[in-house]
């Protein structure tokens, strides 16, 4: 009989550890995925938050006037403010623009077939001297999509001058849809006239 009640005795101990035993297991099993999670995930948003931003910077406007080198050539275009896409307009007051005009006219029959439309263009930007490099680089797409825009137009419509600010509107989109495209960021403020001939 004293064996008898030293089982039912030696029981409920093993049971204890048992229970402590599987506690401490599943323990063991969630702290270390919420550590693995944590380091993961510290390490994906750690390395987005260091990787520096690309993107062309906002120019701030200054009092004095743009300095000339030796040779005669504007200094580089540095900006400085950082923004997230080029969606924005910026405040003309506060950021200084600059002017890129696009070698050789741009020559297309009209979309009635009644004649054609030759333009020189520039373009304006708020934006540092990458966006000028962005421009350079992708010389063949915005000039092929500046043609397609301007086969399109009507010619009466182009003889208002509603007509031409509607085109300056849909030449601005394009080249900016272009330079996202291909390089990510626009940033292209406004297209300008510097010759119109409709005949």
């Amino acid at each position: 009989m004293t064996k008898d009640k030293a089982t039912p005795e030696a029981k409920p101990p093993r049971k204890m550890r048992k229970l402590i035993m599987i506690g401490s297991a599943v323990l063991a099993l969630v702290g270390g995925g919420v550590g693995a999670g944590l380091y993961f995930g510290q390490s994906l948003f750690g390395a987005e938050a260091s990787q520096p931003n690309l993107n062309p910077k906002l120019v701030l406007r200054s009092t004095e006037k743009e300095a000339a080198t030796a040779d005669g050539k504007a200094e580089p275009r540095v900006g400085t403010v950082t923004v997230p896409n080029d969606q924005l307009r910026p405040d003309p007051k506060k950021y200084q623009v600059a002017y890129f005009p696009l070698k050789d006219s741009f020559t297309t029959n009209l979309a009635d077939g009644s004649g054609f439309l030759q333009v020189g263009i520039s373009l304006s930007t708020y934006y540092d001297d990458q966006v000028a490099a962005n421009i350079q680089r992708q010389t063949i797409p915005i000039r092929s999509a500046v043609l397609m825009v301007l086969a399109e137009q009507d010619p009466v419509f182009l003889s208002t001058s509603q007509g031409k600010q509607q085109l300056q509107r849909r030449l601005t989109a394009a080249i900016n849809d272009i330079l996202r495209s291909k390089e990510g960021f626009g940033g292209i403020d406004d297209v300008y006239f510097t010759s119109m001939v409709i005949q």
